[in-house]
């Protein structure tokens, strides 16, 4: 089983290179840019695109060789939100367990497909926003070297 994906130069950077392993100084390094979304995402992800890549590339974390890990994220997002609505509807309708469970042609009580639908684009969703720094664990582990804005929880921990 293989370890942890490698974390990029300039990430090991930014965090002081914590495993002092030889850093790579010949990684490329593409320029940022704001790709235009592929034709094919649904609308959920198109919408979902300009949310983040906007965010990404003013944090100039994206570049257009990403454009298909963030198509990707985009289109699990579409598929989880259409998927979740779907149930939301179901749910209105009165159906069994509030549409979590549909019943088989032998009268029999199963999952609804809806939610297997749901469950998966969720879990790819987060394994490529992790791709991009956007889920807190994710951007624990990064650090910009700069003072963070003052936030409520100041002084709880420590």
């Amino acid at each position: 089983m293989p370890g942890p994906r490698p974390k990029p130069t300039h990430l090991k950077v930014i965090d002081g290179n914590p495993g002092k392993r030889r850093l790579n100084l010949n990684e490329p390094k593409p320029e940022p840019e704001l790709p235009l979304p592929p034709p094919f995402l649904n609308a959920d992800a198109k919408e979902e695109w300009w949310r983040v890549a906007t965010e990404l590339y003013n944090l100039k974390l994206l570049t257009g060789i990403d454009r298909a890990v963030l198509a990707a994220y985009c289109q699990a997002y579409g598929r989880w939100a259409q998927a979740e609505r779907a149930i939301l509807e179901l749910q209105k309708n009165g159906h069994l367990a509030a549409g979590l469970m549909i019943k088989t042609t032998h009268g029999n009580a199963i999952q609804n497909p809806l939610v297997g639908t749901a469950n998966k684009a969720a879990a790819d969703m987060v394994r490529y926003a992790a791709e991009f720094g956007m889920t807190p664990s994710a951007r624990s582990r990064i650090d910009t070297g700069g003072a963070a804005p003052a936030s409520k929880f100041d002084g709880l921990l420590g």
